[in-house]
Order: C-alpha cells, then sequence, then structure tokens
C-alpha cells in the first residue's frame, strides 16, 4: 500500500481510501474502487487481488520478472508502465495481491524536477500500452481520446511477440475474470443520460452557469446564453446528468470531470470533482421539475438579485424550485425516481 510523504514537512498519512482495487477509466486515468463484498475478507489485514498497481512500488520474483520481459523499454521517461505490468502479469499466467499490512511512504513531488525531451509523451506510452495488450478494448481509449488513434507508439513488434511467446490471454479474459468490477464504475460504453444541455429556472427565466471548470467554482444563474443568440454545445451553461446520477458539467459526449455538489440543506452549490460515490453528488430529477438532493432532503433553488444557486428545503409552491432541462430522455428518469 502506498501512503503519503507530504512534500514540505514529511508529514506521514495513510492513502485516502485505504483498502480499495486499483482500476482505470477508458481514458486511461488511473482510478481506485471499492472491493467488492464477493471477494471482501472478514478480516481487512489480509491480502486482496487487485486488477492494476498505482506505480512502481511491488515486489516480484526476479527470474519471473525478466521472463516477463520487465518493461517495456519502448516506454518512455513516466507514464503507462504500471498498466502494461499489471496486464502483463494477470494475462501471462500471473496474479496481483495488495498486502494492506506493507505501507510504504512516497513523496509526491509539487513539480517535475527533470526536463521531458520533445516528441516524449504520456499518450505516446498508453497507446503502446493499448495496441500491445488491450485488443479490441483500445477503441474505447480512442473514442474518448481520438488524438491518440494516429499517434505514433514506436516499433512493438518485440512486445507482440513476447505476448504470443508467453501464450498470454487476451485482455477480454482480463476484463471478466479479474477486473470484472470495472465496468459498473468505469463502462466501456457510457449508459445514456437522463437530462442534458441548459437548465432553465421556470421562475426567472435564466440559468444555471459556471464560469469557471476548476474544482471549488460556485454555481451561479444567469441569462440564457440560447436566448442571447449564444447557444451550442461546448459552452459554461452545458450540463449532464448521467447514469452515475450526478450532474456533469459538459454535453454528454464531452462531460468534464467537475459535479454539482451540496453538502448541507441550506448550502451554496459549487462544483467539485466529481467523485462518483454519488452522496453529496447524487441528484433526483422529479416529475414537478425539482432537482432533489436525496442526501440532504432539500431541492434546488435561487435568488434572482444575488444570482445565487444553493439548497433549500422542497416546496411544491415555489417557481424558484422549478426547473427544465433542455433535453430528457424519460426512460431513464423513470429508472431513477423508481424507488423514490
Amino acid at each position: 500500500m502506498i501512503d503519503v510523504i507530504d512534500h514540505d514537512n514529511f508529514g506521514y498519512e495513510t492513502q485516502a481510501g485505504d483498502a480499495m482495487r486499483g482500476a482505470f477509466d477508458w481514458e486511461m486515468y488511473y482510478k481506485r474502487i471499492p472491493i467488492p463484498s464477493e471477494i471482501q475478507n472478514r478480516d481487512p489485514s489480509e491480502p486482496f487481488e487487485s486488477p492494476v498497481m498505482a506505480g512502481g512500488l511491488f515486489a516480484v520474483d526476479r527470474k519471473w520478472f525478466w521472463e516477463l520481459g520487465g518493461y517495456d523499454t519502448g516506454l518512455e521517461i513516466w507514464g503507462g508502465e504500471q498498466y502494461e505490468i499489471s496486464f502483463k502479469v494477470w494475462m501471462c499466467g500471473g496474479r496481483m495481491e495488495d498486502i494492506p499490512c506493507s505501507r510504504v511512504g512516497h513523496i509526491y513531488r509539487k513539480y517535475v524536477p527533470y526536463k521531458v525531451p520533445g516528441g516524449v509523451s504520456l499518450a505516446r506510452n498508453l497507446k503502446r500500452v493499448a495496441e500491445v495488450w488491450m485488443d479490441e478494448y483500445a477503441e474505447y481509449i480512442y473514442q474518448r481520446r481520438p488524438e491518440y488513434r494516429h499517434l505514433s507508439a514506436g516499433d512493438m513488434s518485440a512486445q507482440k511477440q513476447l505476448r504470443s511467446a508467453l501464450n498470454c490471454k487476451n485482455f477480454k479474459w482480463f476484463m471478466t475474470e479479474v477486473a470484472w468490477d470495472l465496468p459498473k464504475h468505469y463502462p466501456p460504453v457510457e449508459p445514456p443520460a437522463a437530462a442534458w444541455g441548459e437548465i432553465r429556472n421556470v421562475g426567472t427565466d435564466l440559468c444555471v452557469e459556471s464560469k469557471h471548470s476548476a474544482s471549488g467554482s460556485p454555481i451561479r444563474l444567469e441569462s440564457c446564453l440560447k436566448g442571447r443568440g449564444e447557444g451550442g454545445w461546448n459552452h459554461r451553461q452545458v450540463f449532464t446528468f448521467g447514469w452515475r446520477e450526478d450532474i456533469r458539467l459538459g454535453d454528454p459526449l464531452h462531460v468534464k470531470k467537475v459535479c454539482l455538489d451540496a453538502v448541507s440543506h441550506s448550502s451554496p452549490v459549487t462544483l467539485y470533482d466529481c467523485h462518483g460515490m454519488k452522496g453529496n453528488q447524487q441528484w433526483r430529477y422529479r416529475k414537478d421539475r425539482s432537482i432533489y438532493h436525496p442526501i440532504t432532503n432539500s431541492c434546488l433553488d435561487c435568488s434572482v438579485p444575488e444570482r445565487r444557486v444553493f439548497m433549500s428545503g422542497c416546496d411544491s409552491a415555489s417557481q424558484t424550485q422549478r426547473w427544465l432541462f433542455e433535453k430528457t430522455n424519460s426512460t431513464v428518469l423513470e429508472e431513477f425516481n423508481r424507488d423514490t
């Protein structure tokens, strides 16, 4: 397990969330997902299987490591190596476990202390891993990162020959037998959204807007851009109420990783890094057009003079608590609201 040593004062902290399985999304960002109940040990100190390691901190039999070919020497500088070694271990006859009682402290630097040569990029490394190990699943990455399609990843013939010589399994086997719980959190094909587009307030005819997409940015009411002839799918008034039941900035094909977030029944609504775990980022769009926040039992509200968007006790007579999404999918909305 990799713990954190503070860059400024060398303070030691356990990693956030502690024991979780290593995973990835389909843009190849490293993620951590809960240990499913099917493989959870009664004793939390017991080792557990993990599909992907966090980085280069691991113990392995030296002889077998070199039989696997070590690291791909075509990977340059930094990035992608944790996926390459993880896929190789699982698909070529090994297994990988996290050991909760084995801890290594790591200093996460605030800056890169070395220069990266021109032409070297993380994208190149990731494409190389995808092309060698991920088979048809690489297409899901290219759908989200179309710029990777025509990127040169160098000569991969030696790595493909190694995979064949080791008689490694295919990536579908990896997704079915090892990372079988990953699609629940990061599905290769995004399920349809429940609602998307502008969010217009019925009582004021103003729209929800974020002037900045950074985490911590406030949500405000502003004149609707489409009403001013400035409509489009890439502006700051487009939101998506997606399958995770959170509301993200952006249209369904280009959502950003920031979500509408509220912490109490009277708090302001802000953008915060999406965590995908519902809680304070879970919403319901109800038949009365209110946007309900289950964890605080309150509704999205607004104040015209201050242009604020905030949480308030639900009031069926309040027009400032009625909102219109530009587009809706009634089938998905009914599914979301089935248990309410």
